[in-house]
């Protein structure tokens, strides 16, 4: 290997390393940051059992200074100028040895304070570019679900978009004379591997989960109804604000993910749909008619909203 080869292999790993530096430079600055807040607090309590020997060595400082001078009668105002000098003077030599004392303390404190707020105003830039990154795909992937409906339809826009298949359905009937009679129904149903990310199931453990389809069915309708309204009232609503409502648990998705209310340019539906109505899905119409307790949930979101609010 000559040396240039070496040179650039050294180069390429040294960039390696800053780019790994600089993505991990939050947590990195976090544990400096606590680091350095619990150093300097140990290093300003061992200044504290130092501070007697600075306070007495003051105290010899200004019995040392009467002693040199002579005592100051009411009447006799001789020395009073020379002993208010040497006064400030020691006091000012005592106020450099505090500040010595603790300097190191605030010194490292203050730095630690600093790797803490640079490591929040990092992430902090990173979750608004993760954030605006999310709204520009959303953006686009609505524009050409727009684009599609208006060149096909909006039927053939949700087949495409839910993958929805056909299906043949064999019912069996009994007539008025006693007849078993197959009918074969071809209907339309959702491919279940099509559901977003955010979709959940409302099921047993969940808030207002019955044995009973129908008080399901009404409490869900409810709290969809009750989003849509803290939607309008608020302007925004966030996932995870509907994932408490209904039970589940928070995510990292959820906190930005959300719905964006806008009467005059709307950017989404304007209200929030638990998808409970979808006819494409087969479970989906056994719950509304009944025949389930349980449903798979998928929410209508417009997306990353942070950059809308």
């Amino acid at each position: 290997m000559n040396k240039l080869e070496f040179l650039t292999k050294a180069n390429a790993k040294i960039n390696k390393l800053k780019l790994k530096g600089r993505k991990h430079s939050p947590e990195i600055l976090l544990i400096l940051g606590l680091a350095g807040a619990i150093t300097g607090t140990i290093l300003a309590c061992v200044a504290t059992t130092k501070l007697p020997e600075i306070t007495a060595k003051k105290e010899e400082e200004l019995e040392a200074m009467h002693h040199n001078l002579d005592s100051v009668k009411e009447s006799d105002n001789a020395n009073l100028p020379e002993i208010k000098k040497q006064t400030t003077a020691i006091y000012l030599k005592t106020g450099v040895r505090y500040a010595a004392l603790y300097g190191p303390s605030f010194i490292v404190t203050g730095l630690s304070l600093s790797c803490l707020v640079v490591s929040n105003v990092i992430l902090r830039r990173r979750l608004i570019g993760v954030s605006a990154a999310y709204a520009a795909i959303s953006k686009s992937f609505k524009e050409y679900r727009v684009r599609v409906a208006e060149r096909y339809g909006n039927d053939i826009e949700k087949e495409i978009r839910y993958n929805i298949q056909p299906k043949e359905l064999t019912t069996t009937t009994i007539d008025a004379k006693g007849k078993e009679k197959q009918k074969i129904e071809k209907i339309k149903v959702i491919d279940p591997n099509s559901y977003s990310d955010f979709a959940r199931i409302y099921d047993a453990g969940n808030i207002g989960w019955t044995k009973d389809p129908q008080t399901n069915l009404m409490f869900l309708k409810c709290q969809q109804s009750a989003a849509t309204k803290r939607l309008e009232r608020q302007g925004y609503l966030f996932l995870n604000d509907v994932y408490e409502m209904l039970g589940f648990a928070k995510t990292k998705e959820g906190q930005v993910a959300g719905w964006i209310y806008d009467k005059e340019n709307p950017i989404g539906d304007n209200f929030v749909d638990f998808g409970i109505y979808d006819v494409t899905r087969e479970r989906a119409r056994d719950f509304v008619n009944g025949y389930e307790r349980s449903i798979v949930l998928d929410f209508n979101i417009d997306g990353g909203i942070l950059e809308f609010i």
